[in-house]
């Protein structure tokens, strides 16, 4: 199989205070070099997926890790034989993931980060609430087994959620995962402004996972939905076998 796209996702939680005069050189950096996908800006940081030609894709990560506070900025990448984007996307938002609760310093103070290697013995601790805070949907073509489903439809739901069915004097150690981590490091960071003591999250999320735990050793169930013309992804990336509808999208 020809894969000949590299496909990257990033996020970082750090004050950005000029953003907004970041957009234009960004998305000039992002039409140079061939590039399609989405970048979010906002004061809280960034989160983004961008893809390319490989070489292109690296040119465009040098530029963002050469922006002041985005030095150590990390990223997951994987390859596919098609473009799963359809236009390059730059946007200057309130939050880079909408939380929508008021001020929540995620680059202040979250969760405990665990090592896929260690995540397993996460979700075999019955001591730990394993909280899976992604959406309904992307649940529903996989997850891990035991954690528990939130029922959201979005994620400016999970402080209702949490409301409802968490309890920092009953849940004294609570973890959380999503697609590529930064759903649950904000809501980790939710979480210890609300009382709550001991949370973990996986590092790097399911992306991750996938891709450093081995099947045999893996706890993962089904695949991993994401947001892109893939629409799912399995073990080491590879994309999954879920289909977008070709009329809608």
């Amino acid at each position: 199989m020809n894969r000949n796209y590299l496909v990257a996702s990033f996020y970082k939680f750090v004050p950005l205070h000029d953003f907004k005069s970041l957009r234009d050189p960004l998305r000039s950096a992002c039409r140079q070099n061939q590039l399609k996908g989405s970048i979010l800006l906002a004061e809280e940081g960034i989160n983004g997926m961008i893809a390319g030609q490989p070489d292109y894709v690296k040119s465009v990560l040098d530029f963002l890790r050469s922006i002041q506070g985005l030095s150590d900025l990390t990223h997951c990448q994987s390859q596919t034989d098609e473009m799963p984007f359809k236009r390059m996307k730059v946007r200057l938002k309130e939050e880079i993931v909408p939380l929508r609760t008021g001020r929540v310093n995620a680059h202040l103070k979250t969760g405990k980060f665990i090592e896929p290697e260690d995540w397993n013995a996460i979700l075999r601790n019955p001591e730990i609430k394993v909280v899976d805070a992604r959406n309904d949907y992307e649940i529903g073509i996989g997850t891990f087994a035991g954690a528990e489903n939130p029922n959201t439809g979005h994620f400016n739901q999970f402080p209702e959620y949490a409301a409802k069915n968490l309890q920092s004097e009953v849940h004294k150690k609570v973890a959380m995962f999503c697609t590529g981590g930064i759903r649950c490091e904000k809501a980790s960071a939710y979480l210890l402004q609300n009382g709550f003591e001991e949370v973990f999250q996986l590092k790097g999320g399911i992306l991750n996972y996938l891709q450093k735990i081995p099947s045999a050793k893996s706890l993962w169930q089904g695949e991993c939905f994401v947001f892109d013309g893939r629409v799912s992804v399995g073990q080491n990336l590879i994309t999954g076998s879920y289909q977008s509808c070709k009329s809608c999208g």
